[in-house]
């Protein structure tokens, strides 16, 4: 069976009612997992950023406060692993930085992901690993050798490798759906999955085709809504139908051998005349 993960990431907008609102989306159309995504802005901000000025929802604001609103403090997380928990629907987060990871061992989550983005920072790879957690991780903007250079870190603890492409929303030419089959080729010890930064469901739904065992893909309520990852997110009629084609692609997949069905020997019956 392929998982199914709904990438609520920052498209919350730091409104804790449209997080419960989007786990319950996830649940009801049949995804396995929701994940978010986890920072210390003053960390992960640029100081030449810090201080330039923003216009935003809460009005025009400094960038570091921007990022802040965005976050989620200890009691919040909390709150999510308590409803994903009443929902019975697993969640997990992507540490963008040392201090995200640590605070994220709290949570006993089944999984940990490696964005594409912190894909080269060794520190951040080292204090995942030490956590107790599989690891998804994802080869987006990385090229083979920083992706391998990161696996002969992480790599014992990877159960999920995400073929994706880091551009926001992603344009067909730049999907490569053929590199599911490579990734299946040289890292056959791992599921191999496909991350979708497409603003519609076709390339995801038919990822399943090419082997993908794990799709991830950003979710929304409203694609109008503000921030940066609405307009590479499904909506809740994407979500349900994504669902829907998953299952069907997975039975007409097939196993490739000459068959003929029982319900085709009524019609074998009725039109061959020799």
């Amino acid at each position: 069976m392929v998982k199914l993960v709904a990438e609520i990431g920052i498209n919350h907008n730091g409104d804790m009612a449209n997080v419960q609102e989007m786990i319950d989306l996830a649940k009801d159309c049949g995804f396995d997992m929701v994940k978010f995504q986890k920072r210390n802005c003053d960390v992960i901000v640029p100081e030449d950023k810090k201080n330039r000025m923003k216009e935003t929802p809460w009005g025009n604001i400094k960038y570091i406060d921007y990022k802040k609103k965005l976050e989620f403090c200890e009691d919040e997380y909390k709150t999510i692993d308590e409803y994903c928990q009443a929902k019975r629907i697993d969640w997990l987060a992507s540490p963008w930085d040392v201090d995200s990871a640590r605070f994220l061992k709290q949570f006993d989550t089944e999984y940990i992901k490696v964005a594409s983005a912190c894909l080269t920072d060794i520190e951040l790879l080292k204090e995942i690993k030490k956590d107790n957690k599989k690891i998804i991780i994802s080869t987006g903007m990385s090229s083979k050798e920083e992706f391998d250079n990161a696996m002969a870190i992480v790599g014992d603890r990877v159960e999920y490798i995400l073929a994706c492409t880091s551009t926001y929303p992603s344009a067909p030419e730049e999907m490569n759906m053929k590199f599911i089959q490579r990734l299946k080729r040289e890292y056959v010890q791992y599921k191999i999955g496909f991350s979708s930064h497409s603003p519609g469901i076709l390339f995801a739904a038919s990822s399943v085709l090419y082997g993908a065992k794990m799709i991830e893909i950003h979710i929304t309520l409203d694609r109008a809504m503000f921030g940066s990852d609405q307009s590479a997110s499904i909506e809740p009629e994407g979500m349900r139908r994504l669902v829907k084609y998953v299952k069907d692609l997975e039975k007409a997949k097939g196993d490739g051998s000459w068959t003929v069905f029982p319900s085709e020997e009524p019609v074998k019956f009725s039109l061959r005349r020799f």
